[in-house]
C-alpha cells in the first residue's frame, strides 16, 4: 500500500545489507520503491536493483552538486536508459546553492538540458532544490516543464511556491522532516496541499523520520511520513497510503 517515491538504496550505506532492508520494507507494507540515480555509479546501481526486483523502479539523472562533472556522454547515457522498461522518471535534477561545488550557471545549464531531454523522451522529472527556489521555479516555467510534470522532492518551500508547482503539473513530496517536532513549515504546507497532489518518500539513507532521527533511514520508515500527514490532515493512515500510492503510480505510469 505504501509507495516510497525517492530512495537511495544505491548508496554505499546499503552495500552490506540492501537485501534485508528491502525485505523489511516489504514486511511493513511498502509495495513500490523508486531508486534514484544521480551520477554514473548510482545510476548503474539503480538500474541493477530495478532489474533484480519487480517492485523497484529507477529514476536516472544528474545531481546539481556534481553538475560540473557531467559530460555530453553522460547525457547520452541518460537518454539511452530513459527507454529502459523500469525507468520511470529523469532525476534527480535541479539546483543546489547550499553546497558550493558547481557554479550556479553550470547547474542551470545542466538542469535545462535534462528538462529538455525529459520532454524529448516523455518522462516526468524529479526536482532537487536547496536554497534555489526562485531560480528553479523560473527555469521550470521558462522550459515549459509542465509538459512532463514531475515531483518536487522533499519539499521545504512555502504553500505559495507549492501552488505554483502544482499549477505546473507537479506533485509535492514530503519525507522525514514532516515528522520533526520543530518542522513548522513542512507541516503547514502538508496540511494545505490537496491529497491528490501529495507524494511520500524517505530519501533514505538521509532525513530519517522521528522516532529514528539520527539513524540511517530506509524505505520501511516511509510509514511514519504517511502517519504524520494523516494526522495533520485528519485522515486515516490507510487513506493517505492509498491515495499517495495512486498518485505515484499515475505520475510514473505504473499499472
Amino acid at each position: 500500500m505504501l509507495f516510497d517515491t525517492h530512495a537511495h538504496l544505491n548508496a554505499t550505506q546499503f552495500n552490506e545489507d540492501v537485501e534485508q532492508v528491502i525485505e523489511r520494507a516489504r514486511a511493513e507494507g511498502v509495495s513500490h520503491i523508486v531508486v534514484v540515480g544521480f551520477d554514473r555509479p548510482t545510476i548503474q546501481r539503480a538500474i541493477k536493483l530495478a532489474e533484480q526486483y519487480s517492485f523497484i523502479y529507477a529514476a536516472v539523472g544528474w545531481h546539481p552538486v556534481d553538475a560540473i562533472h557531467m559530460t555530453d556522454e553522460d547525457l547520452t547515457m541518460i537518454e539511452r536508459l530513459a527507454s529502459h522498461p523500469k525507468v520511470v522518471a529523469l532525476g534527480e535534477m535541479g539546483l543546489d546553492y547550499y553546497w558550493d561545488q558547481s557554479p550556479k550557471e553550470v547547474q542551470k545549464e545542466v538542469f535545462r538540458k535534462q528538462i529538455r531531454l525529459a520532454k524529448k523522451v516523455k518522462l516526468p522529472i524529479i526536482i532537487h532544490n536547496r536554497d534555489a527556489t526562485a531560480d528553479i521555479v523560473h527555469i521550470l516555467q521558462e522550459e515549459h516543464a509542465e509538459e512532463v510534470g514531475g515531483v518536487m522532492h522533499c519539499f521545504s518551500g512555502s504553500i505559495e511556491v507549492a501552488r505554483q508547482c502544482i499549477d505546473m503539473n507537479f506533485y509535492i513530496s514530503f519525507g522525514g522532516p514532516v515528522t520533526f517536532k520543530n518542522a513548522k513549515k513542512p507541516k503547514e504546507v502538508a496540511k494545505e496541499i490537496p491529497l491528490n497532489r501529495l507524494l511520500i518518500e524517505t530519501d533514505c539513507p538521509y532525513l530519517t523520520p522521528h522516532p529514528f532521527r539520527g539513524k540511517r533511514n530506509e524505505p520501511s520508515y516511509v510509514k511514519y511520513v504517511a502517519e504524520a500527514i494523516a494526522e495533520l490532515k485528519g485522515l486515516s493512515f490507510e487513506e493517505v497510503a492509498q491515495k499517495t500510492s495512486d498518485n505515484a503510480k499515475r505520475l510514473f505510469g505504473i499499472i
